[in-house]
């Protein structure tokens, strides 16, 4: 029987109306069943902040309150702000300082500046902060939120704005000669933003559009609150999906009995293990053919972690679905359970994978899913041979992504009978591939909708919901919506590898001469990406100072918590930081300027990468070398910016509770997978001379169908609004492997510049028709026009409509493809400055300052947003950031009220600098820019931390309790 409804009278924006709500819906449920879809779900209890509506003039979390208590309020939601098409002026500065990402909490952060400014037109940068602090973003690390109301604020007090951009300066040769303008130097120690700085050599090549800090094509959307993400539909006749999960770490189920759900009234599909056909897969999504081996199924008979997947129903509302799942009664036989990686390794251990259906595990008895070993050189001769040796052991933590989008899936057959499966994902082609079998459609049946996604740093390069919803629809010949709790996020989806980190380096005079690495890798109760994750880890620890003689050894280790993936950073992160740590404790001990002893052992232009070969990602490698770097350019930068060598002197000697330190680290990623992913891209031309950009890339918030649009334009001589982007729709546009391993803008990008020269092309032929020119090679695309030698022109959309209507006639447009054979390495140096209390170990950073070389810098407005975006995680990582479970695998902390990721009011100030270089196998000189800044943040902290105590931490993330406890030890608190 369905809920009771009742009505309530409402004011929404302005508007009398009239709801049927039930006695416990929220107001957020209310509100999106009237389609407000701007107010957004994103937790379970309020602590994220992204339901956030005003009531009344009051910022109010519409989760936490029931629609029946708000009769007669007034109720403002972000689709109201804009008044006759235009829009209120703190959606203006959101779109023009770059503040929206993924978008997913920009009407909520919008919402609570707007209530600041209603009371206080004049706000303080500390006040800014924390009217945004209730509001959790994981994207943006807060710097262009605090600048769009800042910028809002001066607008609506009359004031007169120059348009916001970046900074731009000339790179001399001589870095001595460099000149910072003063705000860069933070002798204020305040944390107001400052634009993206940008370093150019005097050489490199003008562009028009290509460098420009355009505004975001999806940004009016975005900021107006529109229906753009997975969820924003309502579908005639849907149902909801709901997932029971496993209560218990490692059982068998012994037997399940889902009759009592089946005759719930409301209930159409309840399925278990019993009623789909065990099919093997991966849940990565990654090209073909995937990574092994093929450890899961869609609903198995055995779970192996605490959120594994159990039974699956989907009913005519979400509370009988969840009633459906009470009634499944389910008998467990629970077994042993191990969660810690090395345990997992021992005699006796308790066996997660004893299926005999499972092919390719390592050694299935001791939980080894991967053995990796690489050697180049002879390292136990190097070692031998060195004057020095030095080992350390680094630990780093089980991380969760917390994009504040959930997912969602929505599945349907549409009017040819086909599947249409609209989600939330990062690899809209590999879904489709990998869903087919599970499914048993072939992919000829299936399209793939990625609509705006609202965050995801490698948690939806996954399947995870798609092919349970689609069994839903198959079931019950009916649309099926299902999406997680955020509780379902952290016990159901993945998360970054918790890593065990042994470096052992030689070091001969002042060189490292030999490295060794064993990583055990914890890939939780499923391989996915376990290979992958763990071999780019390997690569990228021992090539950013790439000794001759380098080895690698490695065990992906199966432990009975949620299954690992993939995560920015992507194990370069983990083994980085260990590195970088070992590195300055090497220079430490020998009495060595640290900068010095690291410039002379990092990676350098035309220097073959030793283990590129070796160490693929997940299979064999490519020969590679460097063939730019900014990188001795970014450290000078940095040192100057930060007064570093100064600061370090003088926090050597200090006394009292609080002390201050100042650490550094250089970091390196890379630029797609080199020799493995493809991108394809169309361009079409308009009757008007505007163009369609069909892309299969995905933008999660990165900025991508921008850059791109951007790279067409450049080509075109067009300006951005002239392109047309439309991404991600596998029945129509091109294929793309996905956003992941730092590739759309390489890989992404070279395909669409080929795509774009091909159609320059033939314009330009067109062109030479139309003004009877036999050569093209004269002829001038620029400012939407063909311009021949003798000033002789024709506009792109006269050409448009002769090649339509009269000569020649074709339509004009292009597809290309690309895929690389190098995957070169974006490189930066990350600075820290950081006050350690003492007496509680507590860590405030009170500035994070990256200065990168990611070649030609697209658009520095949004790469400065990914920088800062990352370096918010990267703090989370170091500082806060650990999922925690007792010896039986249960969860301690699955929810944002216990799991603490940065909030603005204690963000340090997050400063960008970037150092261009021409890498001459990107698109326009471009190498990658998103995963970087996720690297140097742990190292350079813990160099503070050094720096300001003495102490070396080795076990991240460097919490109070355990900072307190290595000062305890080390005799320092009571200095």
């Amino acid at each position: 029987m369905p809920p009771k409804k009742s009505e309530i009278h409402v004011t929404i924006n302005n508007v009398p109306r009239t709801l049927m709500v039930g006695q416990e819906e929220s107001l957020l449920t209310a509100l999106r069943n009237a389609s407000y879809f701007s107010v957004k779900f994103g937790c379970d209890d309020g602590t994220c902040g992204v339901c956030t509506v005003i009531i009344n003039g009051k910022a109010v979390r519409s989760c936490k309150i029931k629609a029946v208590d708000v009769e007669g309020a007034e109720i403002e939601t972000l689709e109201g702000l804009s008044k006759d098409g235009k829009n209120h002026p703190l959606q203006e500065a959101f779109i023009e300082t770059g503040a929206i990402q993924c978008g997913y909490c920009t009407p909520a952060q919008i919402l609570s500046a707007k209530v600041l400014l209603d009371k206080n037109p004049n706000p303080t940068e500390n006040e800014i902060r924390k009217s945004l602090n209730g509001i959790l973003c994981r994207c943006t690390g807060y710097v262009r939120g605090i600048d769009a109301v800042q910028r809002a604020s001066k607008v609506l007090r009359g004031e007169k704005l120059k348009p916001f951009t970046h900074i731009e300066q000339i790179l001399p040769k001589d870095m001595s000669s460099v000149i910072l303008p003063e705000a860069f130097y933070r002798r204020d120690e305040s944390r107001n933003p400052l634009p993206p700085l940008v370093f150019t050599p005097s050489e490199m090549k003008k562009t028009n559009v290509v460098g420009k800090s355009e505004i975001k094509v999806d940004a009016q959307k975005l900021a107006q609150g529109r229906p753009v993400f997975t969820d924003d539909i309502h579908m005639e006749g849907m149902l909801y999906g709901a997932l029971l999960t496993s209560p218990h770490a490692h059982a068998n189920i012994k037997n399940i009995n889902a009759s009592q759900a089946r005759q719930l009234p409301g209930v159409h599909a309840v399925l278990t293990f019993k009623d789909i056909p065990r099919v093997k897969y991966a849940s990565g999504g990654q090209s073909y053919p995937q990574p092994l081996p093929y450890d899961q199924v869609s609903l198995d008979n055995k779970v192996r972690h605490v959120g594994d997947r159990v039974a699956i129903v989907a009913a005519d509302s979400p509370e009988i679905a969840q009633k459906a799942l009470d009634l499944i009664e389910v008998e467990y036989e629970v077994l042993p359970v191990v969660v810690d990686p090395e345990k997992a390794m021992q005699k006796n251990a308790p066996i997660i994978h004893d299926e005999p259906d499972t092919k390719d595990i390592y050694d299935a008895q001791h939980n080894i899913v991967h053995h990796i070993e690489a050697e180049v050189g002879n390292v136990e001769k190097a070692f031998a041979e060195a004057d020095h040796v030095f080992e350390g052991t680094y630990q780093t933590p089980k991380q969760q992504h917390v994009h504040l989008e959930p997912h969602v899936c929505i599945t349907y057959f549409d009017e040819d009978d086909r599947l249409v499966i609209r989600t939330s994902t990062q690899v809209p082609f590999h879904i489709r591939r990998m869903v087919a079998p599970l499914i048993n459609l072939p992919i000829k049946k299936i399209r793939v909708i990625k609509p705006r996604i609202g965050g995801g740093f490698g948690n939806k390069q996954e399947l995870i919901l798609e092919d349970l919803c689609a069994h839903l629809t198959l079931a019950t010949r009916r649309p099926v919506r299902m999406e997680y709790t955020r509780t379902q996020e952290f016990t159901s989806s993945r998360s970054r590898h918790a890593n065990i980190i042994h470096y052992k380096v030689g070091v001969k005079g002042e060189k490292v001469t030999g490295a060794s690495l064993y990583l055990i890798g914890d890939t939780g109760a499923y391989g996915a990406h376990g290979l992958t994750v763990n071999m780019v880890g390997g690569f990228k620890g021992l090539t950013l100072y790439n000794p001759p003689n380098a080895k690698f050894i490695c065990d992906v280790v199966y432990t009975n918590t949620p299954p690992a993936g993939a995560f920015r950073g992507y194990g370069a992160t983990q083994c980085q930081y260990g590195i970088e740590v070992l590195m300055e404790e090497i220079a430490t001990k020998l009495g060595l300027d640290v900068v010095d002893f690291k410039k002379k052992n990092w990676l350098k232009i035309g220097e073959e990468m030793y283990l590129s070969e070796k160490l693929g990602e997940g299979r064999e490698g490519v020969k590679q070398a460097l063939q730019s770097s900014g990188l001795e350019q970014c450290v000078e930068i940095g040192l100057q910016a930060t007064e570093f060598k100064a600061k370090r002197k003088k926090y050597k000697e200090q006394n009292g509770r609080y002390r201050r330190g100042i650490g550094m680290a250089v970091v390196m990623h890379g630029s797609g997978i080199a020799n493995l992913d493809m991108a394809a891209a169309t361009l079409k031309m308009n009757d008007d001379g505007s163009f369609n950009l069909l892309i299969g890339a995905t933008d999660l918030g990165t900025g991508s169908d921008t850059i791109l649009a951007q790279m067409a334009a450049e080509v075109l001589g067009i300006p951005i609004n002239d392109i047309i982007v439309y991404s991600s729709d596998t029945d129509f546009t091109p294929f793309d492997k996905g956003a992941y391993a730092s590739s759309t803008t390489y890989v992404s990008g070279g395909a669409v510049r080929k795509a774009a020269l091909k159609v320059k092309k033939q314009i330009l032929e067109q062109a030479a028709l139309m003004l009877d020119i036999s050569d093209i090679a004269n002829l001038k695309l620029e400012n939407r026009q063909v311009i021949s030698p003798d000033g002789q022109s024709v506009t792109l959309a006269e050409v448009a409509l002769s090649s339509l209507h009269q000569l020649n006639q074709h339509q004009i447009m292009a597809t290309a493809s690309h895929i690389s054979p190098v995957s070169p390495p974006p490189t930066g140096a990350q600075f820290a400055e950081i006050i350690v209390d003492i007496k509680t170990g507590h860590i405030n950073v009170e500035r994070l300052l990256m200065v990168v070389d990611c070649g030609r810098v697209i658009n520095p407005i949004t790469a400065a947003g990914q920088v800062e975006g990352g370096m918010a995680q990267a703090l989370g990582f170091a500082l806060t950031e650990e999922m925690l479970f007792d010896e039986d695998g249960q969860p301690l902390n699955p929810n944002l009220s216990k799991y603490h990721i940065p909030r603005s009011a204690k963000m340090p100030a997050l400063d960008v600098i970037f150092v261009q270089t021409d890498e001459p196998s990107g698109p326009f000189g471009a190498k990658s820019v998103a995963e970087i800044s996720m690297d140097g943040g742990a190292p350079a902290i813990a160099s503070a931390l050094h720096n300001a105590t003495g102490l070396w931490m080795r076990e991240l993330p460097y919490t109070p309790m355990r900072v307190k406890s290595a000062l305890q030890k080390a005799h320092l608190t009571d200095n």
